[in-house]
């Protein structure tokens, strides 16, 4: 008996449904996935394939098959994946293809396969709405499910087991994406700035394969801000722990970015100097809640390197950490009483004046003397490049070093940093240039005047 001949299904020319009219466009372009194809005429041909084999062993015993496949019902949806309608075209990078969620699509909402949204469809209110909490939140609950990494397999609530799945998820993204487009719905900051639910992220564009990863911050561990509590999915599940700034590998390398679609989570109530309303700072009033006892969070360690740097170091016997303890109570109250402030408003607890004079570097500093109301109130101007050669010895080569301990980029001191300029200064200031996106001669090492404003700042 011979081996029937199959052709692929051609719809109809004239048929102008929605399902027809996706699969004439998707067979006739042949695209696979991993390059903009539809998971639809993957699927197809998948499906013909298949059929033809079957084809070949039935003839053999007699038995009649099909000649052709069956036409669409309607144009594919990530809820036809679900059922099993389409082959899984499996990951098309090291995070995975770029695709919608697995899972039928929640109420009101409308997927589209294979979609990003735009830069106009973000500005218009396409992603959602998400606070910091909300955030950390979600990433304690595939912490406590220990889920799994996998490129190619998808947790219960839709989203990819990798590292920019986990961001997805946690972010509350309408798809999964992978480190290469995670950027696309974030702003870049400055990773003195970072907050809970930011990102520290490192996409290597030229190999994909080699190092790309991403994490969420969740908080310094420390003052001195050379580690942070990351919460990643990596190898073999996802993990919460302390981390090095910024990754154990690539450090330099990663970049902050903080999600578009963020709601500030400032509290309104608190002491202190409550009244007169606070204008608005490049680190907003946390809350009251941030602050007192029990409290334990990156804003309670920021307070006292603020407090720290306007005169209250005296009160701490260590640097100020993370944890309130009674140093904290005892070090804003001395900076509350510096403003002439008694009673009620001053009780040691940062309400938002207290924190809009520390941040912006305004009022009276303990001990008598004046800020200058801006945020640069203790920069120093930059002494000129000629400080910072080898060989050289200063007070700012010092004052350089200890502030890029400040800033997290202290990695390459043995011990220090002190007076004398050193390979190892050399080394941290390239790495803090190279953390601003600069390359070349623009992170040789050497501090120039943008490189001594933004570490300063």
């Amino acid at each position: 008996m011979s081996v029937p001949v199959f052709e692929e299904f051609e719809p109809a020319a004239d048929c102008g449904c929605p399902g027809c009219a996706q699969q004439r466009r998707d067979l006739a372009l042949g695209l696979p996935v991993r390059v903009g194809g539809h998971p639809a005429a993957h699927g197809a041909r998948r499906a013909l394939v298949l059929v033809t084999a079957a084809g070949v062993v039935l003839s053999g015993g007699g038995a009649a098959v099909a000649t052709a496949l069956p036409p669409p019902t309607g144009p594919f949806t990530p809820a036809d994946e679900a059922r099993g309608t389409a082959a899984d075209p499996g990951p098309d990078t090291p995070q995975g293809g770029r695709a919608p969620l697995h899972g039928a699509p929640g109420p009101g909402s409308q997927p589209s396969p294979n979609a990003t949204p735009t830069t106009s469809q973000i500005a218009t209110g396409t992603l959602r709405k998400t606070t910091r909490t909300e955030i950390i939140n979600r990433a304690k609950l595939w912490v406590t499910a220990k889920v799994p990494y996998s490129m190619e397999k998808y947790w219960s609530d839709g989203y990819r087991q990798d590292c920019s799945g986990f961001i997805s998820m946690a972010w509350n993204l309408r798809g999964n994406e992978w480190t290469g487009s995670l950027d696309r719905f974030a702003d870049r900051i400055d990773r003195i700035d970072l907050k809970p639910g930011d990102i520290l992220l490192f996409h290597n564009p030229a190999d994909p394969t080699r190092g790309s990863h991403v994490t969420i911050f969740g908080g310094w561990t420390d003052y001195t801000h050379t580690s942070y509590l990351a919460y990643e999915q990596t190898r073999p599940r996802t993990r919460k722990q302390a981390t090095p700034m910024a990754y154990w590998q690539n450090a330099d390398r990663y970049v902050a970015y903080r999600y578009k679609g963020v709601v500030s989570g400032g509290g309104t109530g608190g002491t202190g100097g409550t009244g007169g309303g606070a204008k608005p700072t490049a680190t907003p009033y946390p809350g009251l809640g941030m602050f007192g006892p029990g409290a334990n969070n990156g804003y309670v360690a920021q307070l006292g390197r603020l407090l720290v740097d306007r005169g209250a170091k005296k009160y701490y016997s260590k640097g100020p950490g993370p944890k309130w303890g009674e140093a904290d109570r005892r070090a804003t109250q001395a900076f509350q009483r510096a403003q002439g402030w008694k009673g009620g408003e001053a009780d040691g607890l940062p309400g938002p004046e207290t924190w809009r004079l520390l941040v912006t570097g305004g009022g009276r500093s303990i001990g008598g003397s004046s800020g200058s109301g801006g945020p640069s109130a203790h920069a120093t101007e930059f002494p000129g490049r000629g400080s910072f050669r080898p060989g050289q010895s200063s007070a700012y080569v010092e004052k350089l070093g200890k502030q890029l301990v400040k800033r997290g980029f202290g990695k390459h001191y043995l011990s220090g940093p002190g007076p004398r300029w050193t390979e190892a200064d050399r080394r941290n200031v390239e790495a803090f240039q190279r953390a601003q996106g600069w390359r070349g001669a623009a992170a040789d090492g050497y501090p120039g005047p943008e490189t001594w404003r933004r570490l300063f700042r």
